[in-house]
């Protein structure tokens, strides 16, 4: 009797209420536990030791995982993820957060080849509309070679005959269209098998949706920007997702094309070596707790950026002008005032 007494007291807090080491740790697991969603489940584990290693558990983390990001179930994603220091939960930790946008570090010559040696980066892409998937793809690139270097970086995920059907009419009517598609959510994560580390490179929600003036495809973006590396140009990058819808009036809208690449203050698609140095950056640089809109005025900063970036090159490129013609005028008049001088020299000693 003692004994039960004495359990009881322990499991009640100063509050006379019963405490969580009351309950089973199967029943935690199984009944409480799993009903969390990530940041929740990450805040829990810090309430008691208890809950720290109940927190814990792979499989509750990978089943996480696959619910936010369905592609992170595939056996590739699966056997990469499984030499993370903490599994699902650091690739959780990596892929949910937003980045920093810290400046990186210079690259000399004595550091340079320490950019990136993984001979690989692995994609896992989800797009989600109205909480329902579209399309889950995994795709793995070398990172190596020569031509991959030194081309522009660029990752396209459908072939030239894939289409993704969506549940969006196409009326024929802007407004309507844009509206739908900015329901639309995108996910793509880069992970990095060498340093067991990932980053997710979308805005998730777009930060504009656009008709081509040409074609009349609408063009719907995703944005994440960057500060940039060394070759990179001085200032911000884009990370660009560009997701392109294209159908016939009274039809669906079906998902045509789906890349990526990375844009300096220029508009520039820098290559591979280029984006390669400030992903390594971003990959193992600081996360921070997501804002609503963030990404959104993240970019349209950048794009008032680049306007000025361009402008005052603008101003400086015609500044350089000016002095050209100007040295131009300058020297062309010294030589004819030369060529007087001599042709009025020679007659007088004539």
């Amino acid at each position: 009797m003692s004994s039960c007494s004495t359990t009881t007291t322990m499991a009640e807090d100063d509050g006379g209420r019963t405490a969580i080491t009351a309950v089973h740790s199967d029943i935690i697991q199984t009944l409480i536990l799993t009903k969390l969603d990530g940041p929740t489940l990450i805040s829990a584990s810090f309430a008691s030791s208890q809950l720290q290693n109940l927190c814990s558990d792979e499989e509750l983390w990978r089943k996480i995982c696959n619910s936010y990001w369905p592609s992170t179930s595939d056996p590739l994603i699966r056997n990469t993820v499984g030499t993370f220091p903490a599994g699902h939960r650091s690739l959780f930790s990596d892929s949910f957060p937003s980045i920093t946008h810290n400046k990186p570090k210079p690259i000399t010559g004595n550091n340079s080849n320490q950019y990136f040696p993984s001979p690989e980066l692995i994609s896992a892409v989800d797009i989600h509309f109205e909480g329902n998937l579209l399309y889950s793809k995994v795709l793995t690139n070398e990172t190596e070679s020569g031509w991959f270097m030194s081309s522009p970086f660029r990752i396209e995920l459908l072939g030239h005959k894939e289409f993704v059907p969506t549940p969006v009419k196409f009326d024929g009517e802007d407004g309507n269209c844009k509206l739908e598609l900015h329901r639309m959510k995108l996910s793509w994560i880069l992970i990095d098998p060498s340093r067991n580390r990932a980053v997710n490179v979308s805005s998730l929600n777009p930060v504009s949706v656009r008709r081509h003036w040409l074609t009349g495809e609408l063009k719907v973006r995703y944005s994440t920007v960057m500060a940039s590396g060394a070759g990179a140009g001085e200032g911000l990058v884009q990370c660009g997702i560009v997701v392109t819808c294209e159908g016939k009036e009274g039809g669906e809208l079906h998902v045509r094309e789906v890349s990526m690449q990375m844009e300096d203050m220029d508009g520039k698609v820098l290559c591979g070596k280029d984006s390669l140095v400030i992903l390594q950056e971003v990959i193992e640089g600081g996360r921070k707790k997501r804002k609503e809109n963030e990404e959104k005025e993240n970019y349209e900063n950048f794009l008032e950026l680049k306007k000025k970036w361009k402008d005052n090159k603008q101003k400086k490129e015609k500044k350089m002008d000016m002095m050209c013609i100007a040295s131009g005028i300058t020297i062309l008049i010294s030589l004819t005032l030369i060529v007087f001088g001599s042709r009025s020299n020679g007659s007088y000693f004539s």
